[in-house]
């Protein structure tokens, strides 16, 4: 009888790609990221993207169908993200040592310290000015059944986030000047990093709604009403700052992560990124290039979609046969281009032009100009200027101080 040696024989049925599994914290990020590069790319492959500076109707219909993907797309995995980075943190909390520091020292203009009066002064009149300019914008808009437009529904949103962004920076600067106490704590820090981030991008959708409002004012007035209708303003004013609060409690979530337990010395006059991931004692690799990412798709679409929107509004003001209009509505479309080129502006070359020592020696002008100006000038040029404004305000000042005649 023959035995018989049976070989135990292993057999592979499958394979585990190990892929990105150093970067497993940033799973779900990178998911997003290479999905919509993948729609970006179908998109761009697809010839009727090619049409959409020649054809306006294409342009509305391409504009309205990425954003409500794009929207859908974004809410959806932001959520997840950020469910999944509120658990990440909360675990490393608990895991982290006691040997992290507790405060920031923000260094400010001190290599000017013998301006800090002049620099308080200055700072404080912005300010004041700031929170007054947008203030009144709000209260016209909301007490002046006229104004009750999608354009100003947008200005108002507009103006409310500007004061809540001058309320998150301003102060703080303001009386570090007065004082001399430059220091912040780690939560104060990242509470600021926070609302100034994310107000930031607001306004970045913002302005690029409020362009393509006024694209289809000026270039399609007869459908106007029913393409901008009330529920289609509503959803994209909550869509930008819904959007943008997610992105950035995801981006606060690498953030938090992070240790800085050497040098507290932020060499700004905010609590920043860039300045803080100088500040890190762990490997900031990723977190630059996620910073590079995410500043990049929040900065570059939404201004080439208001580059494009004021191209067709110039090419219809070409069309006015009244010399005097042609130069008004150049006016007002000259002004807003500037102030939307600043502000675009100056957040690619603080956040992703290559830091030379030149670029570098005027970062904290550059990031005035994004950080102070806008607020102060947005609603001098958007709507204090407006003469529906101008003759709303006056309705209103008189019937308040009717009113106040009449109680006394």
């Amino acid at each position: 009888m023959r035995n018989l040696v049976h070989k135990r024989q292993i057999i592979t049925l499958e394979f585990f790609s190990l892929r990105f599994w150093k970067f497993h914290l940033l799973h779900l990020f990178l998911f997003q990221i290479f999905l919509e590069i993948d729609t970006i790319i179908l998109n761009s492959s697809n010839p009727v993207s090619f049409m959409i500076v020649t054809d306006q109707h294409t342009y509305i219909l391409l504009l309205y169908f990425l954003s409500n993907v794009c929207n859908i797309i974004s809410v959806i995995s932001n959520i997840l993200l950020v469910l999944y980075y509120i658990i990440n943190i909360i675990m490393n909390a608990l895991q982290r040592n006691q040997t992290e520091i507790t405060e920031f020292i923000l260094l400010g203009f001190g290599e000017i310290h013998h301006l800090q009066i002049f620099l308080f002064l200055v700072f404080l009149v912005i300010f004041i000015s700031t929170m007054v300019a947008n203030f009144l914008t709000v209260i016209v808009i909301v007490l002046a059944q006229s104004l009750h437009t999608p354009m100003y529904f947008f200005l108002g949103n507009l103006a409310c986030l500007e004061m809540i962004y001058s309320s998150a920076i301003l102060p703080r600067m303001i009386a570090a000047l007065m004082t001399g106490d430059n220091t912040i704590s780690v939560k104060g820090c990242m509470t600021q990093f926070y609302f100034g981030s994310f107000l930031v991008c607001t306004e970045c959708y913002l302005l690029s709604v409020m362009s393509y409002d006024r694209f289809l004012a000026v270039c399609k007035p007869l459908h106007y009403s029913t393409l901008m209708n009330s529920k289609v303003c509503i959803q994209l004013a909550a869509g930008s700052w819904l959007n943008s609060i997610l992105a950035i409690t995801l981006y606060l979530g690498l953030i938090l992560q992070l240790q800085f337990c050497g040098q507290n010395e932020i060499d700004h006059f905010f609590c920043e990124a860039l300045p803080l991931l100088k500040l890190s004692c762990s490997d900031t690799f990723l977190v630059k290039l996620v910073t590079f990412i995410v500043v990049l798709i929040i900065t570059f679409p939404p201004f080439v979609s208001t580059l494009i929107s004021y191209i067709y509004i110039i090419v219809a003001i070409l069309k006015i046969p009244s010399t005097t209009g042609r130069q008004k509505a150049f006016s007002t479309c000259s002004s807003h281009l500037i102030v939307v080129s600043i502000f675009y502006g100056a957040i690619v070359i603080v956040y992703l032009v290559p830091k030379t020592e030149e670029v570098r020696d005027f970062n904290k002008i550059f990031s005035l100009l994004y950080t102070v100006l806008p607020p102060l000038l947005n609603p001098l040029i958007y709507s204090l200027r407006n003469k529906d404004v101008k003759d709303a305000l006056r309705k209103v000042s008189g019937k308040l101080l009717d009113r106040q005649c009449v109680n006394q």
